[in-house]
């Protein structure tokens, strides 16, 4: 096999190796990043919840208002009564101070309405305001157990990090940025075996001359439909070899 196709297909298991502690780097960070999701969740309906008060202030300041202008008139009302002489005059002053009191009725319900649902609100704010608390001794905990699980990890990674340095160093120049150039489009496809005269990045079929060449390994080859670099796994070059045959 060609120097070079064996160390691109080296380099290649390294950076698979090397990505591969990715999902395991997420995994260690996924519950501090549930706990701090949670937390600016939490922050956000506190802050919900603070503007539903200062709107619901408002309506009950209006209602309040309201209120002393319908008592007013009850008020006015009781001063009038003793002036009419007229029985409709009378009944005319009794229905507008009914309407009056069910309105003060209404807007007193209505109050204490409004009044029930800001406790709630308030309510809401202390429970949250007290889960903030705990998450972020709990965030403080698990920083610390992900300080020491991150250490082990970036320990056994830069073990392959330092021996993808040293191979790069043997490679050419020239192969290395031609590896890369590749790498940028098709990750950890950059080198991909062949099967059955079909190219594993794409999965599609390679032509006769093609496919020999890449049996041949005396070049580096890439696939025609997709472009990332080929090669035969040695122990299947001899079952290759006949098939191509």
């Amino acid at each position: 096999m060609n120097k070079h196709l064996k160390q691109l297909i080296e380099l290649s298991e390294l950076d698979k190796t090397i990505d591969g502690f990715l999902p395991d780097e997420d995994r260690i960070n996924g519950a501090l990043n549930a706990l701090l999701e949670e937390q600016n969740r939490a922050k956000r309906q506190i802050e919900e919840a603070e503007i539903f008060i200062t709107e619901n202030r408002v309506k009950i300041a209006k209602h309040e208002t309201q209120l002393a202008e319908q008592s007013d008139k009850i008020t006015q009302h009781s001063r009038k009564s003793g002036d009419l002489k007229t029985e409709r005059e009378i009944k005319a002053l009794s229905l507008e101070e009914d309407i009056a009191r069910e309105q003060v009725a209404f807007v007193n319900q209505e109050i204490a309405r409004l009044q029930n649902l800001e406790e709630e609100q308030r309510a809401r704010i202390d429970k949250l305001k007290m889960r903030i608390i705990e998450i972020e001794s709990q965030a403080g905990e698990t920083k610390r157990q992900n300080i020491d699980a991150l250490f082990a990890l970036n320990e056994k990674r830069n073990a392959f990090v330092l021996e993808k340095e040293k191979l790069i160093a043997e490679i050419p120049q020239k192969v290395f940025r031609f590896y890369e150039k590749i790498r940028r489009w098709a990750g950890n496809r950059t080198v991909v075996p062949v099967k059955k005269q079909a190219c594993y990045g794409c999965f599609m079929k390679i032509g006769n001359k093609v496919y020999s060449e890449v049996i041949a390994s005396q070049e580096i080859v890439t696939c025609p439909s997709c472009g990332c670099i080929l090669y035969v796994k040695e122990d299947e070059k001899d079952e290759d070899k006949k098939a191509a045959a």
